[in-house]
């Protein structure tokens, strides 16, 4: 079981590598005002969605202890992270505020994942 966990939580950092990698490559183009979501975002998005899920479904069945108050919290900030990115996809430019706060809310998750004991 451990195996398995280990290659989810793998396939979860890069999930989050998408998401955040492609946030990183437009903050030239942040600045130019013409950032756009690119597909790897929601790619990466989704990736950590499905895979975070798994996660929480293996450590329940291996009898771990889990936080479920971080783990709410972490779902709904993708969520919202998800819908942003879902909602202004095909859009040529997205505004500069809303592009910074999928990449605000990004950063927010991975250190709710990492500071969070």
């Amino acid at each position: 079981m451990d195996v398995l966990i280990n290659v989810f939580v793998g396939l979860h950092i890069i999930g989050i590598a998408s998401l955040l990698g492609g946030f990183l490559t437009q903050m030239k183009a942040i600045g130019a005002g013409t950032a756009r979501f690119i597909p790897a975002m929601l790619h990466g998005a989704l990736t950590m969605l499905v895979t975070g899920i798994i996660l929480v479904g293996l450590r329940e069945m291996d009898g771990g202890t889990l936080n479920h108050m971080k783990i709410g919290i972490k779902l709904l900030v993708l969520i919202v992270i998800l819908a942003l990115v879902y909602v202004k996809r095909d859009d040529e430019k997205v505004d500069k505020g809303v592009f910074a706060a999928v990449g605000g809310l990004t950063v927010l998750n991975i250190f709710i994942a990492t500071v969070w004991t």
